[in-house]
């Protein structure tokens, strides 16, 4: 059965509004942006996920201005009862979400590339029928400053979920090292990673 996503491109330079645009898309289940161009500066990149009611939000500002959020993609590699077995999850634990692989790639990277913010993360209910409100936020800083932070809003099945947000640095970014702080959260549970890239 088909769904569709209503996709928001909202994207803001500190607190001045730019500009904002919804996109209607139809799909069969993949789970693939249909993107954002990069001469917009601070955009977010669209979602069709399995989920109804994404939304990716957020930009880039600061050293990172002129580049963008990209096509975000999920894949499901765990099932419910798959992420069940692997934590030894008993239902009276409640809503568990926990981060198991955070990374950049590639972890070395120029101005101009891109660099995937790829993030694995496992969640667990108490129901196993349902979904729950997910938000994955990727804080991206440079010498101390925030210079990114795309927010994906989904709906989550319990399972484990790979998603990727790529960020096309700009020709001018600066050099130096980033640190990624990506956080899963939802009303009743979140967690938390950080890791690094470098831009030379």
């Amino acid at each position: 059965m088909k769904k569709i996503v209503s996709v928001v491109l909202c994207f803001t330079l500190v607190s001045l509004f730019a500009g904002c645009a919804t996109i209607m898309e139809e799909h069969p289940g993949a789970a693939v942006g249909t993107g954002a161009g990069a001469a917009t500066g601070a955009v977010a990149g669209a979602l069709i996920g399995k989920g109804a009611g994404a939304a990716v939000v957020g930009g880039l500002i600061g050293g990172l201005l002129g580049g963008a959020i990209g096509h975000y993609a999920y894949d499901a590699p765990r099932s419910r009862a798959e992420t069940a077995r692997v934590y030894d999850y008993s239902p009276s634990q409640g809503t568990v979400l926990t981060i198991e692989d955070e990374y950049a790639a590639p972890n070395v990277a120029h101005p101009g590339d891109v660099v995937d913010l790829k993030l694995t993360y496992a969640v667990l209910t108490p129901s196993s029928e349902g979904e729950i409100s997910v938000t994955e936020i990727r804080e991206i800083t440079h010498n101390g400053e925030l210079v990114g932070q795309p927010e994906v809003r989904v709906e989550r099945a319990g399972g484990t979920y790979t998603s990727t947000v790529p960020l096309h640095l700009p020709p001018d970014a600066p050099r130096g090292r980033y640190q990624l702080t990506s956080m899963v959260q939802s009303r009743y549970a979140k967690d938390s990673r950080v890791t690094y890239f470098t831009v030379r």
